[in-house]
């Protein structure tokens, strides 16, 4: 039996005293990642007689190190993965040394796995990123970087593989260190110690190879040992999300979820983030019985001493260090659907316990990997990286993910497959101080809607100038209030005499004119109004941005869709005329690009219909909702 695969002596710690390491490995294909895990437990736990056995026979099945064994074939448990030689899923490994006990996830190398890449990475502490030493950083090692810098990880080992295949040469091995510190320096790192290795024969993993004297830092195992990553969710602010009001009985009503980040103890004061409604921590309740005080990973139940309205998604925090609490952010997208995303695209978005509709309501730009600079775009292809702007229906609770990473990090769901089309980092928020700040409603908007006997709704019509819009929309109007409807009609020409008299029409202003209609609509949404407007409203995602201050379901997007030769023959206003003449700029339409709606309620080709016909499609449609 090799002397690599023994058991060790039994003189380790109990795991409870050790403190603990969650790391990733990443890189290329074929850099040697699962073959370093595998060496690792090796040198670290020893193999027992059973495993040793199953080891050599995999060697020589799958194998490609010839004689010996192979120690990636102890993480490549999948059959593809070993017919591929390639790792396709997120390995998760343990082990552990008298002084520290370790996760470790062993990460797809290709490109078309980035998106498991992303996954192993959130909740790491420092990443091991491997280098071929033959090849030297390629694409995907810089791509790699990218990601972990961007998922918040601020430690990394640069384990140049390999070693052995250069002839253990110092000076390949200061290129590499040299190449990857000038690419690295605006990423943020903390640490990166460069390590020269050769997973497959043991030089410097679990101790100091003879055949590079050259180097006098630490082998892996003992730099893994020692490193202080300085991550403590527990002196973070209190992040306690709801996962479940606990109630057995009458007597009883809790909330259950688990410490997320900070500690909390009987008797401290805390904060509804949403509601901003205050209370005090009466019970720490736990399946062991009571306890006086929980920090960050403890799961429990926590009752108040206030009847406070909570429900799954709500998020229990500290009053003096709260979080943002907005409609609308910013964030970073690790983009893992192959269907591409675009502006005005919706989604169910989960951060924490909250599960929200969402909609990406700008594409900002893309992070090119190589130069890492932010290059703008308006879509993200598969696994490409990149700012967007987020809006969803309701307020959520967040802080930027370099703050908190618990707090900070989300997923995005395709709403009709369920699958998670992408990973992102919340960056910062917008109308922080709108959301925040509010004072608790006394009076709701399901108070004046009940009063009214009717369900709100914003009935947005968009269309070309001369399609038809305001036409319909008085039609619909004075059908609805004889019906015993209460309505508002919001006209855009009208609007722009008074409350959008100082905008003009290049695309910056048209968006603030969109923006503040859409403030204006909820509002009359939420006194409890049909609100109907008539706007020309061109670009999708300030259409899209209107729709996200509603909740789902109360925003009906109407394309009146007329073909632009038909909306200049009409020309009820002499806008084309006048744009003919040079007396008008910015003309939608001829000027200026329209976006029709991508998936709009109703289209109404008022080509074929009638202004009444048209009204009596919308009106029926308003009716179903209300």
């Amino acid at each position: 039996m090799p002397d690599a695969l023994a058991p060790p002596a039994n003189d380790a710690l109990p795991l409870q005293t050790r403190s603990e390491l969650r790391f990733l490995t990443c890189g290329s294909v074929d850099d040697g990642k699962s073959t370093l895990i595998g060496r690792l437990i090796s040198d670290t736990s020893g193999l027992h007689d059973d495993q040793i056995d199953a080891l050599r026979d995999d060697s020589r099945r799958f194998g490609t190190t010839e004689d010996e064994f192979d120690f990636a074939l102890l993480l490549d448990g999948l059959e593809a993965e070993r017919e591929q030689g390639i790792t396709i899923d997120v390995a998760y490994r343990f082990f552990a040394t008298p002084r520290r006990a370790f996760v470790v996830a062993d990460t797809p190398g290709h490109q078309q796995y980035t998106r498991n890449m992303a996954t192993g990475a959130s909740n790491a502490e420092l990443a091991i990123l491997l280098v071929d030493a033959r090849k030297g950083l390629v694409e995907q090692t810089r791509r790699h970087a990218a990601i972990v810098s961007l998922l918040g990880i601020r430690h990394i080992v640069l384990a140049v593989n390999k070693i052995d295949l250069v002839d253990y040469a110092e000076a390949r091995f200061r290129e590499i260190e040299a190449a990857f510190a000038a690419f690295a320096t605006p990423l943020g790192f903390h640490s990166v110690v460069a390590i020269p290795l050769s997973a497959r024969r043991g030089d410097n993993v679990a101790a100091a190879s003879p055949r590079t004297p050259w180097y006098a830092g630490p082998p892996l195992l003992a730099h893994l040992e020692t490193v202080e990553t300085g991550l403590d969710a527990a002196e973070a602010p209190l992040r306690f999300p709801v996962q479940w009001v606990n109630r057995p009985n009458g007597d009883f009503r809790g909330f259950a979820g688990t410490v997320s980040s900070g500690r909390v103890a009987v008797g401290d004061p805390v904060v509804v983030a949403g509601s901003g409604r205050t209370s005090r921590v009466a019970r720490i309740v736990s399946l062991g019985g009571d306890l006086p005080a929980v920090s960050a990973g403890r799961s429990v139940t926590l009752t108040l001493t206030d009847e406070v309205d909570l429900v799954r998604g709500d998020v229990i925090v500290d009053p003096r260090r709260r979080p943002t609490v907005s409609r609308r952010f910013a964030a970073d997208l690790v983009w893992m659907d192959d269907a591409p995303v675009t502006a005005g695209k919706r989604f169910l978005l989960k951060i924490g316990t909250a599960t929200v509709p969402a909609t990406v309501a700008r594409v900002a730009d893309t992070l090119n990997v190589e130069s890492l600079r932010r290059d703008p775009a308006d879509r993200l292809d598969l696994n490409a990286i990149g700012r967007v702007e987020i809006e969803v229906a309701q307020p959520v609770a967040f802080d930027s993910y370099a703050e908190n990473r618990h707090t900070g990090a989300f997923i995005l769901i395709d709403r009709s497959t369920l699958r998670t089309a992408a990973a992102g980092m919340v960056s910062e928020g917008f109308d922080a101080a709108r959301d925040v700040h509010r004072h608790a409603e006394t009076v709701t908007p399901a108070a004046r809607a009940g009063l009214k006997a009717q369900e709100p709704v914003v009935v947005w019509l968009t269309g070309l100038p001369g399609s038809g819009k305001s036409t319909i929309a008085n039609i619909v109007e004075s059908r609805l209030i004889a019906l015993g409807r209460h309505t508002m009609l919001l006209d855009g020409d009208n609007l722009r005499q008074g409350l959008n008299a100082d905008l003009g029409f290049d695309a910056a202003a048209r968006s603030e004119n969109v923006r503040r209609v859409g403030e204006v609509a909820k509002l009359m949404a939420d006194a409890g109004l049909i609100v109907i407007v008539a706007l020309v409203s061109p670009f999708q995602a300030d259409r899209t941005r209107a729709a996200a201050l509603l909740p789902e379901g109360r925003f009906l997007e109407i394309h009146v869709d007329a073909p632009a030769d038909l909306c200049r023959q009409r020309d009820p206003k002499g806008l084309y005329a006048q744009a003919d003449a040079g007396k008008l700029m910015n003309l939608t339409g001829r000027d200026q690009r329209y976006e029709p709606p991508q998936d709009p309620a109703l289209v109404l080709r008022t080509g074929e219909l009638s202004p009444e016909q048209a009204a009596d499609r919308v009106v029926s449609l308003v009716l179903e909702k209300v």
